[in-house]
């Protein structure tokens, strides 16, 4: 009788990697998931809280928003280095550092007596958080062969977006029931028990230093792709459609909170109708892509947003000043982003073949480098009303459109 090819969720002995035997199975991929869930919880189950800490603080909205938009920031260049450092000194190590880092900055974000010292913690928080979702990926593919990759990786960037879906709630309560240091000292014992898991369950995958090269090297392939049409287009959508999630997350918790007067629990609730969205239309892109052609799913997908923010912004002009005026657009853009992104990000590592890692990492720093300067800025034009925020998610939906036009039919580099 024929055996059932395994995969990475039943393989029940050891995976080479490294010139020696690693074992592998549900346990290890249950800790990348975790690893990798990590950063992402951090970072919204912090927003609900974004408006008490101003209030309790008694800083301006700037000020305030600089702890969301400096951490994502750290996040862009941390996603940079992660990756040679962990070829250098190895896979298990570099996300072990990374996590302990993580608790560093937890620990000084619930024990912080200023918003300046506030702001430094989440810096660290976000740069140590951020090593399971880069690092995670390099552990799957030290492990397991192209085309046995693939079920652990949907575990993994399903981990991305359940993640962040189910943390505005829980970030909510916690601020409503104890205040906003309550959500920091969740996160210790949180990240604790990922670090344990990482240290029991992960040996090392990856060839410490045997990667040959250094910063030129780097340097250069980044150039060779940035003279490339197709990575700039597609790394412009990524990057501008990012800037629109975020531009929204800036903005979100202070328009329910202040001006429409609801609880922070209810803007976590909100938020799962622009998260679900988006997984919504990551499945759909699953089915579809390969019948319509990456080109035309961004395409769409880029149309879509744009049509979604426009709507948003046409509501916000017309005084229509509702929760679900302002969820139920970004919802239905959730969705268009979902099927646009994923066929982005394949486009992206495919202009270049042999330079996939590079523009992996470089199109990520892009993207939360562009995300952060969002925030800020929506962030520091808080008055208050809808208008801000839906018009610059407009302008940026706009961008990314163009970036997907700018794209098209550059096919790969000779």
């Amino acid at each position: 009788m024929a055996q059932a090819p395994s995969s990475p969720l039943t393989e029940p002995a050891a995976v080479a990697a490294a010139g020696r035997e690693v074992p592998a199975g549900r346990r290890l991929l249950a800790v990348l998931v975790l690893a990798t869930a990590l950063g992402p919880f951090a970072m919204q189950v912090f927003l609900p809280a974004l408006p008490a800490i101003q209030a309790g603080f008694a800083a301006s909205p700037a000020a305030t928003q600089l702890a969301f938009s400096l951490s994502t920031l750290a996040i862009a260049l941390a996603t940079l280095v992660y990756g040679p450092l962990s070829d250098r000194v190895g896979r298990r190590p570099a996300l072990l550092g990374g996590l302990f880092v993580y608790l560093l900055g937890t620990g000084l974000c619930a024990l912080a007596p200023t918003l300046e010292l506030l702001i430094l913690g989440r810096i660290v928080q976000a740069a140590g958080g951020c090593a399971g979702m880069v690092l995670s990926r390099a552990i799957v593919r030290d492990l397991w062969p192209r085309e046995r990759a693939a079920e652990a990786l949907a575990w993994i960037t399903m981990a991305m977006v359940v993640a962040p879906m189910a943390a505005p709630a829980l970030g909510g309560l916690l601020v409503d029931l104890w205040g906003w240091r309550s959500i920091f000292l969740l996160g210790l014992p949180a990240g604790a028990v990922v670090l344990l898991a990482c240290r029991a369950a992960l040996v090392e995958t990856g060839r410490p230093g045997a990667t040959a090269g250094g910063s030129a090297t780097m340097l250069g392939a980044f150039a060779i792709l940035l003279r490339h049409r197709g990575f700039q287009g597609y790394a412009l959508q990524a990057a501008c459609s990012m800037a629109v999630f975020f531009g929204f997350l800036a903005a979100a918790p202070f328009l329910v909170v202040e001006t429409y007067r609801r609880s922070a629990v209810e803007y976590g609730l909100l938020f799962v109708l622009v998260s679900g969205a988006f997984m919504a239309g990551n499945f759909a892109a699953a089915r579809l892509s390969a019948r319509l052609g990456s080109e035309r799913m961004i395409l769409l997908g880029s149309a879509g947003s744009l049509a979604a923010s426009a709507t948003a912004l046409a509501l916000a002009l017309a005084g229509v000043w509702t929760p679900l005026a302002l969820f139920l657009p970004t919802a239905a853009g959730g969705f268009a982003q979902g099927l646009a992104m994923p066929n982005a990000q394949a486009a992206i590592v495919s202009v270049h073949p042999g330079l996939a890692g590079s523009a992996a990492g470089l199109a990520g720093f892009l993207q939360m480098a562009t995300a952060a300067l969002a925030a800020q800025l929506v962030g520091s034009l808080a008055t208050g009303s809808p208008v801000p925020v839906t018009f610059a998610m407009t302008l940026c939906a706009g961008l990314a459109l163009l970036g997907a036009w700018h794209g098209r039919g550059a096919g790969e580099a000779r």
